[in-house]
């Protein structure tokens, strides 16, 4: 059964950084591509970051590019998502989610297996 399980949100001044780990379990991790999303107050679940399964490509949200970091290290299981120069429009809460493929991808109906999320508040 695959598990993940976000940590690192929490309150932050406008300007402020974050860094979010999604550590999996389950599944063998290093072979599928994972992706974060995000559900802001009254809106829909959006797409944030994706990463492939090695790493080696990413995508962003025009919305959070030159922002934040997607990463990975397979060794831990675990992907990251590095968020600078937040905003108040970033509140949300963030999910990780991991594809059934290898290449990252920026829609949530790619994504069979999701977390329980992890809320973060970014105070103007």
């Amino acid at each position: 059964q695959v598990q993940l399980v976000e940590s690192g949100g929490g309150l932050v001044q406008a300007g402020g950084s974050l860094r979010l780990s999604c550590a999996a379990s389950g599944r063998t991790f290093g072979v599928y591509a994972m992706g974060w999303f995000r559900l802001p107050p009254g809106k829909e679940r959006d797409f944030v970051a994706a990463i492939s399964f090695n790493g080696g490509t990413t995508g962003y949200a025009a919305s959070v590019q030159g922002r934040f970091t997607i990463s990975r290290d397979n060794a831990k299981n675990t992907v990251y998502l590095q968020m600078n120069s937040l905003r108040p429009e970033d509140t949300a809460v963030y999910y990780c989610a991991m594809r059934g493929g290898a290449s990252k991808a920026s829609t949530r109906e790619e994504y069979p297996y999701w977390g329980q999320g992890t809320q973060v508040t970014v105070s103007s």
